[in-house]
């Protein structure tokens, strides 16, 4: 780690003893920045074994993933990034297309000498790593997707008439001045409104990611994932129509109290070998709400021949 990562990692949890709730990683794993694709990634690198890159979604960051960064290490190499401008990567002002995030993937891949992948991917990861398998079908073994939709895949269109959704259209700089200083009170809304039980989603890990997201350029980032659905739904549908659909195993996995088994009906528009399942009682934040479930998922469909 270098010394401004660890800087601002250790006023982060001293500014707010609650946020200790939030699951460290194994004392195995070590952090790095890493430079991809012209902006600098903030890395948790642990375990031996095959390569398992994992992508935190929306309102969280790669800490999220801790329960089963610390499961699958046993046997597995676990690279677990923030997204561009997001938790403690670099400021970023632009490049939130998922197909230019997929390119930060695969600089990262690159930079640490891992050519094969299985990918395991929440919300707005969804996006990054299904960009990723379209692009680079012949470095993932497996994909993982949990719990969020694809702009321009199956029934995209219609999800977004959801009116639980209208955050997807909120963004901008004047929506960066009404929230600055609110993060937390926007958070909420996400932590409580897509939570099966939102005490779950505990007072120490919204105190951390609100933290999180009040950094320089964070809100910034966070909104422009939501602006470029639009860009990316046409990337993706041109990628389906050049390339067909993903060959892979693909799992995917829906909040029993959330997406449920529509994310495999929404998969299976645009992969040919889908597995579905349903995290039980679990709403959206599948690693506050059910971990224990998550993780033994997760880990029977990479291990399986």
């Amino acid at each position: 780690m270098n010394p401004f990562s660890t800087a601002v990692a250790v006023a982060l949890f001293a500014a707010t003893p609650a946020a200790a709730q939030v699951i460290p990683f194994p004392a195995s794993f070590h952090t790095q920045e890493v430079a991809a694709n012209g902006t600098i990634l903030h890395v948790r690198v642990g375990g031996t074994g095959p390569a398992v890159l994992v992508i935190h979604g929306y309102g969280e960051s790669g800490d999220m993933w801790s329960p089963l960064a610390a499961d699958l290490a046993r046997d597995h190499m676990v690279i677990v990034p923030d997204l561009r401008g997001m938790g403690l990567s670099a400021r970023a002002s632009d490049g939130f297309t998922k197909q230019n995030q997929a390119a930060d993937m695969a600089g990262l891949l690159d930079r640490l000498g891992i050519e094969k992948v299985d990918i395991v991917a929440h919300d707005i990861g969804n996006m990054v790593a299904y960009a990723f398998a379209m692009l680079h079908p012949d470095r993932v073994r497996k994909l993982v997707v949990i719990d969020a939709p694809v702009p321009g895949i199956g029934p995209w269109d219609e999800i977004l008439k959801n009116p639980l959704l209208w955050h997807f259209r909120f963004g901008g700089p004047d929506m960066e001045r009404l929230v600055a200083g609110r993060e937390r009170i926007y958070l909420d809304r996400f932590w409580n409104d897509f939570s099966a039980d939102p005490s779950r989603f505990n007072e120490g890990a919204r105190r951390h990611y609100a933290m999180l997201y009040a950094r320089p350029g964070a809100m910034h980032a966070g909104f422009s994932q939501f602006a470029a659905f639009d860009q990316d739904a046409i990337d993706n549908r041109a990628l389906l129509a050049e390339r067909g659909k993903l060959h892979m195993p693909v799992l995917a996995l829906g909040g029993e109290k959330s997406f449920g088994p529509m994310m495999a009906t929404a998969m299976r528009a645009t992969a040919d070998n889908v597995e579905e399942g349903v995290i039980p009682d679990s709403g959206h934040w599948i690693m506050e709400e059910n971990p224990a479930a998550t993780t033994q998922m997760i880990r029977s469909f990479l291990v399986r021949k």
